[in-house]
C-alpha cells in the first residue's frame, strides 16, 4: 500500500539523518514528507520544536502515520494540531535523555526527560535502537517518578513497557565484507571513529594511547569523526602527544574516503560513555574491523565478550589499563570476526515495514 508519511526530525544530527534517509530509500513506494531541525542550540530545540514548526503547512495536512526522532516533542506538538491527535504516531528512540551523561552545566535540567517521558506516553509506539537504550529510558523513567512528591500514577511504567520496540538503524548490506580478513598483528592499524565530544570518552583514548607506548606496543591509528566547537581539550592532547601514529585525523567528508578506511583499520576502538547503539562500530565490523569495546552499554548486544573491557568509569587509568590488556590478548589469539548480520537492512526492513503497516493500516 501507498502510505502518506510524515517525518518529524527535531535535532537532525547525522546519525538521526541517516536513519531517515535510510527509512526513506527503504519504502520508495511511500509518500514521505520530512521536517527537520538543523543539529544546533540543543536546550532551545528540544523544547522550541512544536513553536519552530507552528506554521507550517504539512502539520494541517492528513496523514496515515506521523514518525517523529525522541528530540520531538510529540505531546505538544499534537496538542497544538488537534487532527494529529488521531493519527496513529511511531516515535523512534535513537537517545534517551535518562541515561545522556550530562555536562557541568546541564547538570540537574529535567526539561529534555520531560519531553522524553511526554512524547513516549504521547505516542502510539515507542521504537528502541537498541535493548539497552529501552531498558536505560524505562530504569530512568521509574528513577524519575520516584522523585516526584505525590501524584504519581500507577502503572505508568508497564505502560510504556507495553508499546516499547527494539529495531536498530540498519547498516548498508553494501557495507558488509564477502571475504575474511587477516589483522596486522604486529603492528594494528587502529580506528576510533566517534563523534569529537566529552561523551565519546577523548580522555580515556588519550589514556589508552599512553598505556600502549609505556608497553612498547607497535600500532598505527586513525582518529576521525564528526567534530563541533569547543571540542574536548584531549584531542589537541592526543594530536601532540601521539602524532607520529596518526594516519588519519578529522572528520572525512568524503563518504567513500571513509568507507576505505573501514576496509584497511584492523581494529575499531571505542572509549565510549554513551552509544546508545554504536552505528561507528557497527559498520566497522560490517567493513572486516575486530572491536575492542568498554563492557558496558549496547556493546553488550553485539560485541563479543572476547572483544570486550572491563568497565571502570570511576577509574579512568585502570580502564586503560584493561583496554590495553584486552588488546594485547586479541593480538595474541584473534578471534573469529564477529559479523553483525542481524543489523542488515536486509534484515530489518520487514520489520520496519511490518510495524508501518500495523499502525498505518491497523484494519487492513
Amino acid at each position: 500500500m501507498t502510505f502518506r508519511i510524515l517525518l518529524l526530525s527535531a535535532y537532525d544530527a547525522a546519525s538521526h539523518r541517516r536513519w531517515r534517509d535510510q527509512l526513506v530509500a527503504m519504502f520508495p513506494d511511500y509518500h514521505w514528507h520530512a521536517l527537520t531541525l538543523a543539529p544546533r542550540f540543543f536546550q532551545w530545540r528540544i523544547r522550541g520544536n512544536p513553536v519552530s514548526w507552528l506554521n507550517e503547512p504539512c502539520l494541517a495536512q492528513t496523514w496515515d502515520l506521523v514518525i517523529a526522532t525522541s528530540m520531538v516533542d510529540l505531546a505538544t506538538l499534537r496538542g497544538l494540531h488537534p487532527h494529529l491527535a488521531n493519527t496513529p504516531c511511531l516515535l523512534y528512540m535513537h537517545e534517551n535523555q535518562f541515561a545522556f551523561p550530562v555536562s557541568g552545566r546541564q547538570q540537574g535540567r529535567v526539561e529534555p526527560k520531560m519531553v522524553n517521558l511526554y512524547s513516549a506516553l504521547a505516542a502510539d509506539t515507542v521504537v528502541f535502537n537498541s535493548a539497552w537504550n529501552r531498558d536505560s529510558f524505562l530504569r530512568g523513567v521509574e528513577g524519575f517518578l520516584n522523585q516526584m512528591p505525590d501524584a504519581v500514577p500507577r502503572g505508568l511504567v508497564q505502560r510504556l513497557k507495553d508499546r516499547a520496540r527494539v529495531l536498530p538503524v540498519p547498516i548498508e548490506d553494501r557495507l558488509f565484507t564477502e571475504s575474511p580478513r587477516t589483522i596486522d598483528r604486529e603492528c594494528p592499524h587502529l580506528l576510533w571513529n566517534h563523534r569529537w565530544e566529552y561523551d565519546k570518552g577523548p580522555d580515556r583514548l588519550f589514556a589508552f594511547l599512553e598505556q600502549l607506548e609505556q608497553r612498547q606496543c607497535a600500532y598505527r591509528i586513525s582518529i576521525v569523526g564528526e567534530g563541533f566547537r569547543g571540542r574536548p581539550e584531549a584531542f589537541d592532547r592526543i594530536h601532540q602527544r601521539f602524532g607520529d601514529r596518526i594516519l588519519r585525523w578529522g572528520f572525512l567528508d568524503n563518504r567513500a574516503d571513509y568507507d576505505r578506511l573501514l576496509g584497511t583499520a584492523d581494529i575499531v576502538v571505542s572509549t565510549a560513555l554513551h552509544d546508545f547503539q554504536g552505528l561507528a562500530m557497527l559498520e566497522a565490523m560490517a567493513a572486516g574491523c575486530l572491536p575492542l569495546a568498554p563492557d558496558r552499554l549496547a556493546y553488550r548486544e553485539y560485541v563479543p565478550s572476547a572483544c570486550r573491557y572491563a568497565s571502570l568509569e570511576s577509574d579512568v587509568m585502570a580502564e586503560a589499563h584493561a583496554a590495553a590488556e584486552r588488546l594485547q590478548q586479541l593480538l595474541r589469539q584473534p578471534p573469529e570476526l564477529p559479523v553483525p548480520h542481524d543489523w542488515r537492512a536486509s534484515e530489518l526492513c520487514p520489520k520496519y515495514q511490518a510495524l508501518i503497516e500495523a499502525l498505518a493500516a491497523p484494519d487492513q
